[in-house]
Protein backbone atom coordinates (compact mmCIF):
# COMPACT_ATOMS: atom_id res chain seq x y z
CA UNK A 1 0.00 0.00 0.00
CA UNK A 2 0.95 3.73 -0.85
CA UNK A 3 1.44 6.10 1.99
CA UNK A 4 0.40 8.59 -0.25
CA UNK A 5 -2.86 7.53 -0.47
CA UNK A 6 -5.74 8.39 1.38
CA UNK A 7 -9.70 8.06 1.40
CA UNK A 8 -12.25 10.57 3.03
CA UNK A 9 -15.51 8.86 3.52
CA UNK A 10 -18.12 11.55 4.05
CA UNK A 11 -20.52 10.53 6.46
CA UNK A 12 -22.90 13.57 7.44
CA UNK A 13 -25.38 13.45 5.35
CA UNK A 14 -29.37 12.39 6.49
CA UNK A 15 -30.57 10.33 3.97
CA UNK A 16 -34.32 11.73 4.91
CA UNK A 17 -35.57 9.28 1.92
CA UNK A 18 -35.26 6.17 4.04
CA UNK A 19 -37.28 7.61 6.47
CA UNK A 20 -38.95 6.27 9.16
CA UNK A 21 -36.04 3.89 9.64
CA UNK A 22 -33.46 6.66 9.17
CA UNK A 23 -33.57 9.55 11.62
CA UNK A 24 -31.55 13.06 12.28
CA UNK A 25 -30.21 11.63 15.10
CA UNK A 26 -29.53 7.76 13.43
CA UNK A 27 -29.31 8.36 9.73
CA UNK A 28 -28.50 6.15 7.10
CA UNK A 29 -25.33 5.50 6.83
CA UNK A 30 -25.22 3.97 10.03
CA UNK A 31 -28.18 1.58 9.56
CA UNK A 32 -28.49 -1.98 7.57
CA UNK A 33 -30.47 -1.04 5.50
CA UNK A 34 -29.96 -4.35 3.25
CA UNK A 35 -30.19 -6.80 6.42
CA UNK A 36 -26.40 -7.67 5.40
CA UNK A 37 -25.24 -7.61 8.69
CA UNK A 38 -22.85 -4.35 8.44
CA UNK A 39 -24.17 -0.92 8.15
CA UNK A 40 -23.33 1.59 4.95
CA UNK A 41 -20.59 3.31 6.59
CA UNK A 42 -18.82 -0.14 7.37
CA UNK A 43 -19.00 -1.75 4.47
CA UNK A 44 -17.63 1.26 3.25
CA UNK A 45 -15.35 1.36 5.50
CA UNK A 46 -13.76 -2.73 4.88
CA UNK A 47 -13.78 -1.57 1.50
CA UNK A 48 -11.04 0.91 1.68
CA UNK A 49 -9.19 -0.77 3.77
CA UNK A 50 -7.97 -3.08 1.56
CA UNK A 51 -6.92 0.04 -0.52
CA UNK A 52 -4.79 2.02 1.70
CA UNK A 53 -2.92 1.60 5.01
CA UNK A 54 -5.51 2.27 7.68
CA UNK A 55 -3.89 5.46 9.45
CA UNK A 56 -4.95 7.00 6.25
CA UNK A 57 -8.14 6.57 6.47
CA UNK A 58 -10.65 9.61 7.68
CA UNK A 59 -14.73 9.81 8.09
CA UNK A 60 -15.85 13.36 7.82
CA UNK A 61 -19.36 13.74 9.79
CA UNK A 62 -21.60 16.45 11.91
CA UNK A 63 -20.69 16.71 15.25
CA UNK A 64 -23.53 14.50 16.23
CA UNK A 65 -22.54 11.33 14.59
CA UNK A 66 -19.04 11.37 15.95
CA UNK A 67 -19.62 9.19 18.98
CA UNK A 68 -22.17 7.15 16.16
CA UNK A 69 -18.87 6.48 14.36
CA UNK A 70 -16.25 5.59 16.76
CA UNK A 71 -18.53 2.50 18.05
CA UNK A 72 -19.48 1.36 14.18
CA UNK A 73 -15.68 1.51 13.48
CA UNK A 74 -13.99 0.89 16.43
CA UNK A 75 -10.48 0.36 15.15
CA UNK A 76 -10.19 3.73 13.00
CA UNK A 77 -8.16 6.23 15.05
CA UNK A 78 -9.96 8.63 16.89
CA UNK A 79 -8.15 11.91 15.32
CA UNK A 80 -9.15 10.76 11.56
CA UNK A 81 -12.71 11.56 12.50
CA UNK A 82 -13.31 14.94 11.72
CA UNK A 83 -16.67 16.60 12.95
CA UNK A 84 -18.58 19.49 10.70
CA UNK A 85 -19.86 22.00 13.04
CA UNK A 86 -23.10 22.67 10.65
CA UNK A 87 -23.81 20.45 7.02
CA UNK A 88 -22.83 22.60 4.49
CA UNK A 89 -22.28 20.03 1.44
CA UNK A 90 -19.71 18.04 -0.14
CA UNK A 91 -17.52 21.24 -1.54
CA UNK A 92 -16.24 22.79 2.17
CA UNK A 93 -16.13 19.06 3.58
CA UNK A 94 -13.32 18.61 0.73
CA UNK A 95 -11.91 21.50 1.52
CA UNK A 96 -11.33 20.83 4.92
CA UNK A 97 -9.98 16.99 4.36
CA UNK A 98 -7.70 18.65 1.13
CA UNK A 99 -5.88 20.96 3.59
CA UNK A 100 -5.99 19.10 6.28
CA UNK A 101 -3.84 16.23 4.06
CA UNK A 102 -2.31 18.92 2.12
CA UNK A 103 -0.36 19.75 5.62
CA UNK A 104 0.48 16.65 6.41
CA UNK A 105 1.62 15.06 3.62
CA UNK A 106 2.15 17.17 0.39
CA UNK A 107 2.70 14.19 -2.35
CA UNK A 108 -0.98 13.16 -1.07
CA UNK A 109 -3.72 11.58 -3.45
CA UNK A 110 -7.01 10.90 -2.88
CA UNK A 111 -9.98 9.58 -2.41
CA UNK A 112 -13.40 11.30 -1.77
CA UNK A 113 -16.33 8.90 -1.27
CA UNK A 114 -20.06 8.80 0.28
CA UNK A 115 -20.04 6.24 3.15
CA UNK A 116 -23.35 5.34 2.23
CA UNK A 117 -23.55 3.59 -1.56
CA UNK A 118 -23.60 -0.07 -2.30
CA UNK A 119 -20.55 -1.97 -3.97
CA UNK A 120 -21.36 -5.44 -4.93
CA UNK A 121 -18.14 -6.81 -6.34
CA UNK A 122 -15.79 -5.47 -4.52
CA UNK A 123 -12.81 -6.95 -5.80
CA UNK A 124 -13.76 -4.96 -9.25
CA UNK A 125 -14.25 -1.64 -7.03
CA UNK A 126 -10.47 -1.98 -5.66
CA UNK A 127 -9.31 -2.31 -9.32
CA UNK A 128 -11.45 0.71 -10.58
CA UNK A 129 -9.82 2.59 -7.33
CA UNK A 130 -5.93 1.74 -8.10
CA UNK A 131 -6.46 2.32 -11.66
CA UNK A 132 -8.03 6.05 -10.63
CA UNK A 133 -4.99 6.87 -8.47
CA UNK A 134 -2.65 5.65 -11.01
CA UNK A 135 -4.08 8.02 -12.88
CA UNK A 136 -4.16 11.27 -11.46
CA UNK A 137 -0.66 10.83 -9.96
CA UNK A 138 0.71 11.09 -13.54
CA UNK A 139 -1.49 13.90 -14.10
CA UNK A 140 -3.04 17.30 -13.30
CA UNK A 141 -6.84 15.63 -13.31
CA UNK A 142 -9.80 15.56 -11.16
CA UNK A 143 -11.36 12.17 -11.37
CA UNK A 144 -14.61 10.43 -10.95
CA UNK A 145 -15.81 7.63 -11.29
CA UNK A 146 -19.50 6.87 -14.22
CA UNK A 147 -21.29 3.92 -13.62
CA UNK A 148 -23.10 1.90 -16.97
CA UNK A 149 -26.74 2.88 -16.53
CA UNK A 150 -28.76 -0.07 -16.49
CA UNK A 151 -31.96 2.06 -16.93
CA UNK A 152 -32.98 5.34 -16.95
CA UNK A 153 -32.98 6.45 -13.68
CA UNK A 154 -34.31 10.33 -12.98
CA UNK A 155 -32.66 10.56 -9.43
CA UNK A 156 -28.80 10.39 -10.47
CA UNK A 157 -26.65 12.50 -12.32
CA UNK A 158 -25.31 11.53 -15.80
CA UNK A 159 -22.06 12.35 -17.19
CA UNK A 160 -20.77 12.57 -20.85
CA UNK A 161 -17.38 11.90 -21.94
CA UNK A 162 -15.48 11.53 -25.16
CA UNK A 163 -15.45 8.57 -26.86
CA UNK A 164 -11.54 8.38 -27.82
CA UNK A 165 -9.82 7.78 -24.31
CA UNK A 166 -7.21 9.71 -22.78
CA UNK A 167 -4.95 6.80 -21.48
CA UNK A 168 -6.60 2.72 -20.57
CA UNK A 169 -10.23 2.88 -19.81
CA UNK A 170 -9.98 6.73 -18.43
CA UNK A 171 -11.93 9.53 -20.74
CA UNK A 172 -12.09 13.38 -20.59
CA UNK A 173 -15.56 14.52 -19.61
CA UNK A 174 -17.66 16.44 -21.82
CA UNK A 175 -20.83 17.49 -19.94
CA UNK A 176 -22.28 16.58 -16.71
CA UNK A 177 -26.33 16.57 -16.29
CA UNK A 178 -28.05 16.66 -13.10
CA UNK A 179 -31.44 14.50 -12.46
CA UNK A 180 -32.67 14.68 -16.07
CA UNK A 181 -36.56 13.76 -17.01
CA UNK A 182 -37.68 10.27 -17.75
CA UNK A 183 -37.47 11.10 -21.65
CA UNK A 184 -33.88 13.11 -21.44
CA UNK A 185 -32.33 10.19 -19.31
CA UNK A 186 -33.51 7.52 -21.87
CA UNK A 187 -31.89 9.70 -24.45
CA UNK A 188 -28.45 9.27 -22.39
CA UNK A 189 -29.25 5.53 -22.45
CA UNK A 190 -29.62 5.20 -25.80
CA UNK A 191 -26.58 6.93 -26.51
CA UNK A 192 -23.98 5.13 -24.92
CA UNK A 193 -21.78 7.58 -24.50
CA UNK A 194 -23.46 8.92 -21.16
CA UNK A 195 -22.94 7.10 -17.52
CA UNK A 196 -24.43 7.82 -13.87
CA UNK A 197 -22.08 9.82 -12.17
CA UNK A 198 -21.12 7.50 -8.49
CA UNK A 199 -19.75 10.51 -6.95
CA UNK A 200 -16.39 9.40 -5.74
CA UNK A 201 -13.59 10.81 -6.52
CA UNK A 202 -10.07 10.89 -6.76
CA UNK A 203 -7.01 13.47 -7.47
CA UNK A 204 -4.01 14.98 -5.92
CA UNK A 205 -4.74 16.91 -3.25
CA UNK A 206 -2.68 20.03 -4.20
CA UNK A 207 -4.60 19.66 -7.83
CA UNK A 208 -7.81 19.92 -6.28
CA UNK A 209 -6.96 22.83 -3.78
CA UNK A 210 -6.27 24.82 -6.75
CA UNK A 211 -9.27 23.89 -8.40
CA UNK A 212 -11.10 25.25 -5.81
CA UNK A 213 -8.72 28.69 -5.77
CA UNK A 214 -9.65 29.39 -9.42
CA UNK A 215 -13.42 27.96 -9.65
CA UNK A 216 -14.93 28.72 -5.97
CA UNK A 217 -12.34 31.50 -4.75
CA UNK A 218 -14.48 32.34 -1.66
CA UNK A 219 -13.93 28.84 -0.42
CA UNK A 220 -10.51 29.27 -0.94
CA UNK A 221 -9.88 32.08 0.70
CA UNK A 222 -12.07 30.92 3.95
CA UNK A 223 -9.48 27.76 4.22
CA UNK A 224 -5.87 29.41 2.71
CA UNK A 225 -5.44 31.88 5.45
CA UNK A 226 -6.10 29.64 7.82
CA UNK A 227 -3.83 26.03 6.55
CA UNK A 228 -0.88 26.26 9.17
CA UNK A 229 -3.57 25.58 12.18
CA UNK A 230 -5.00 22.26 10.06
CA UNK A 231 -3.26 19.06 12.68
CA UNK A 232 -2.50 21.21 15.61
CA UNK A 233 -4.66 22.07 18.45
CA UNK A 234 -6.01 24.92 16.92
CA UNK A 235 -8.23 22.69 14.76
CA UNK A 236 -10.99 22.46 15.66
CA UNK A 237 -12.07 26.24 17.07
CA UNK A 238 -10.43 26.99 12.95
CA UNK A 239 -13.34 24.82 11.52
CA UNK A 240 -16.11 26.11 13.80
CA UNK A 241 -15.28 29.49 12.63
CA UNK A 242 -14.98 28.62 9.20
CA UNK A 243 -17.93 26.52 9.01
CA UNK A 244 -20.27 29.02 9.16
CA UNK A 245 -18.92 31.17 6.62
CA UNK A 246 -19.43 28.80 3.67
CA UNK A 247 -21.31 28.52 0.98
CA UNK A 248 -23.97 25.38 1.16
CA UNK A 249 -22.39 24.05 -2.43
CA UNK A 250 -21.54 20.28 -3.64
CA UNK A 251 -17.98 19.86 -5.16
CA UNK A 252 -19.76 19.16 -8.62
CA UNK A 253 -21.55 22.38 -8.86
CA UNK A 254 -18.07 24.36 -7.63
CA UNK A 255 -15.39 22.59 -9.15
CA UNK A 256 -15.93 19.58 -11.68
CA UNK A 257 -18.33 21.26 -14.03
CA UNK A 258 -16.39 24.03 -14.06
CA UNK A 259 -13.14 22.43 -14.61
CA UNK A 260 -11.28 21.15 -18.12
CA UNK A 261 -9.01 18.45 -16.51
CA UNK A 262 -12.30 16.14 -15.56
CA UNK A 263 -12.10 12.33 -16.37
CA UNK A 264 -13.43 9.34 -15.29
CA UNK A 265 -13.04 5.79 -15.52
CA UNK A 266 -16.01 3.64 -16.83
CA UNK A 267 -16.59 0.92 -14.11
CA UNK A 268 -19.07 -1.60 -13.10
CA UNK A 269 -18.90 -2.79 -10.05
CA UNK A 270 -22.71 -3.25 -8.16
CA UNK A 271 -23.13 0.40 -7.97
CA UNK A 272 -25.72 1.90 -5.84
CA UNK A 273 -26.51 5.31 -4.15
CA UNK A 274 -28.89 3.03 -2.12
CA UNK A 275 -31.02 6.59 -2.09
CA UNK A 276 -34.17 5.38 -1.93
CA UNK A 277 -36.43 2.29 -0.64
CA UNK A 278 -36.53 1.19 -4.10
CA UNK A 279 -33.35 0.70 -4.53
CA UNK A 280 -32.61 -0.76 -1.48
CA UNK A 281 -35.31 -3.74 -3.07
CA UNK A 282 -33.62 -3.72 -6.59
CA UNK A 283 -30.72 -4.27 -4.53
CA UNK A 284 -31.76 -7.13 -2.28
CA UNK A 285 -33.01 -10.83 -2.70
CA UNK A 286 -36.18 -11.73 -3.60
CA UNK A 287 -38.75 -14.52 -2.86
CA UNK A 288 -40.69 -16.18 -5.77
CA UNK A 289 -43.47 -13.28 -5.79
CA UNK A 290 -40.58 -10.07 -6.05
CA UNK A 291 -40.45 -10.06 -2.64
CA UNK A 292 -37.79 -8.25 -0.76
CA UNK A 293 -37.82 -8.79 3.17
CA UNK A 294 -35.75 -7.47 6.15
CA UNK A 295 -37.20 -9.06 9.22
CA UNK A 296 -37.72 -12.91 10.89
CA UNK A 297 -41.21 -13.19 11.24
CA UNK A 298 -42.76 -11.95 8.15
CA UNK A 299 -45.49 -13.87 7.02
CA UNK A 300 -46.62 -13.11 2.99
CA UNK A 301 -50.17 -14.24 1.54
CA UNK A 302 -50.77 -12.70 -1.96
CA UNK A 303 -48.15 -10.00 -1.68
CA UNK A 304 -46.22 -8.99 -4.64
CA UNK A 305 -43.22 -6.82 -5.22
CA UNK A 306 -42.98 -5.20 -1.70
CA UNK A 307 -40.09 -3.86 0.02
CA UNK A 308 -40.24 -4.74 3.59
CA UNK A 309 -37.98 -4.02 6.76
CA UNK A 310 -39.65 -4.68 10.06
CA UNK A 311 -38.16 -5.55 13.65
CA UNK A 312 -36.85 -9.17 14.08
CA UNK A 313 -39.28 -9.31 16.83
CA UNK A 314 -42.39 -8.62 15.31
CA UNK A 315 -44.58 -11.01 13.71
CA UNK A 316 -45.94 -8.92 10.39
CA UNK A 317 -48.40 -11.05 8.00
CA UNK A 318 -48.74 -8.91 5.06
CA UNK A 319 -51.78 -9.64 2.50
CA UNK A 320 -53.24 -8.63 -0.55
CA UNK A 321 -50.83 -5.40 -1.30
CA UNK A 322 -48.14 -5.02 -4.57
CA UNK A 323 -45.55 -2.36 -5.34
CA UNK A 324 -45.55 -1.26 -1.68
CA UNK A 325 -42.82 -0.22 0.76
CA UNK A 326 -43.80 -1.28 4.13
CA UNK A 327 -41.41 0.28 6.78
CA UNK A 328 -42.07 -0.68 10.99
CA UNK A 329 -39.95 0.87 13.28
CA UNK A 330 -40.15 0.92 17.36
CA UNK A 331 -42.97 4.50 16.49
CA UNK A 332 -43.48 4.99 13.30
CA UNK A 333 -45.30 2.44 10.74
CA UNK A 334 -44.28 3.64 6.76
CA UNK A 335 -46.79 1.82 4.18
CA UNK A 336 -46.58 3.53 0.94
CA UNK A 337 -46.69 2.91 -3.19
CA UNK A 338 -43.48 2.44 -4.47
CA UNK A 339 -44.11 4.61 -7.62
CA UNK A 340 -44.44 7.51 -4.63
CA UNK A 341 -41.36 6.94 -2.85
CA UNK A 342 -39.71 10.34 -4.22
CA UNK A 343 -42.22 11.97 -2.35
CA UNK A 344 -41.11 10.78 1.02
CA UNK A 345 -39.31 14.11 1.55
CA UNK A 346 -42.91 15.54 1.12
CA UNK A 347 -44.26 13.17 3.68
CA UNK A 348 -41.35 13.61 6.20
CA UNK A 349 -42.34 17.32 6.03
CA UNK A 350 -45.79 16.97 7.10
CA UNK A 351 -45.17 14.82 9.54
CA UNK A 352 -43.02 17.62 10.47
CA UNK A 353 -45.39 20.72 10.36
CA UNK A 354 -48.41 18.30 11.96
CA UNK A 355 -46.45 16.15 14.80
CA UNK A 356 -43.18 18.09 15.18
CA UNK A 357 -39.71 16.62 15.49
CA UNK A 358 -40.69 13.57 17.42
CA UNK A 359 -41.06 11.63 14.56
CA UNK A 360 -37.69 12.82 12.67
Amino acid sequence: MNKHHYVAIMAGGIGSRFWPMSRANFPKQFLDILGLGKTLIQQTYERYRELVPLENIYVITSEEYVSIVKKQLKDIPEENILAEPSRKNTAPCIAYMAFKLLKKDPDALMIAAPADHLVLETEEFIKTAKRALDFVGHINALLTIGVKPVYPNTGYGYIQHETTAAAPDVFKVKTFTEKPTLELAKTFIASGDFLWNAGIFTWKVKNIIAAIEKYEPELYELFAPEKDKFNTGQEKETIEAIYPQCTNISIDFAVMEKADNVYLIPASFGWSDLGTWNSAWDNMEKDYFGNAVVGKNVMVVDANNCMVHVPDNKLVLLQGLKDCIIVDTKDVLLICKKDKEQEIKDYVAEVKRNKGDKYL
